[in-house]
């Protein structure tokens, strides 16, 4: 897997525009009543990549949503955070509790200002519990389940459920 080196310090002017207006979207949308048509207007700027059926609760917070990819019928609810600078794929048909945080970026040991990109890949049918942390280039596989407040540093294998800091095999489904 092919890491991306983003410099933080020299952005070009549309970049830090694009991240500007990003940050007034997140904004409003967090301050809008949900279900109403300013909100799903609000909810699509963020995330130009929405699949069918796909409910996202608020407040959200995220980098370069972008850069994020959904499937259908994913739910994810309040306070999760995504850091999605290195890409972010959410399959069909995956839950994401509470207070998650998806984070496909993190700094260069040395050139703190340089920050380093891998992808985050959440399969299709996946659960990750509340208060759990998904760090750079890790895949989550289909049907696997993520206890709460667990911290996935590796990949999870599918149909198994994962718990712990770091997160361990608990066992097979």
């Amino acid at each position: 897997m092919e890491e991306l080196r983003i410099d933080c310090l020299h952005q070009t002017a549309e970049e830090l525009d694009k991240a500007k207006v990003l940050k007034q979207h997140i904004f409003r949308l967090n301050h809008t009543m949900p279900d109403t048509e300013e909100y799903y207007e609000l909810l699509h700027k963020v995330f130009p990549n929405l699949g069918e059926n796909c409910r996202i609760e608020i407040p959200f917070a995220g980098v370069r949503t972008g850069n994020v990819k959904f499937g259908r019928n994913v739910i994810i609810m309040p306070g999760c955070l995504m850091m999605s600078a290195g890409g972010i794929t959410i399959d069909d048909d995956v839950q994401i509790a509470a207070n998650v945080q998806l984070i496909s970026n993190n700094h260069d040991l040395k050139y703190r200002h340089i920050i380093t990109c891998k992808p985050i890949h959440i399969c299709r049918g996946a659960w990750i519990g509340a208060g759990a942390t998904i760090l750079p280039g890790v895949t989550v596989g289909e049907n696997a389940v993520v206890g709460a407040a667990s911290v996935v540093t590796h990949d999870v294998e599918s149909n198994t459920i994962v718990a712990g800091n770091p997160a361990k095999l608990l066992r097979r489904i």
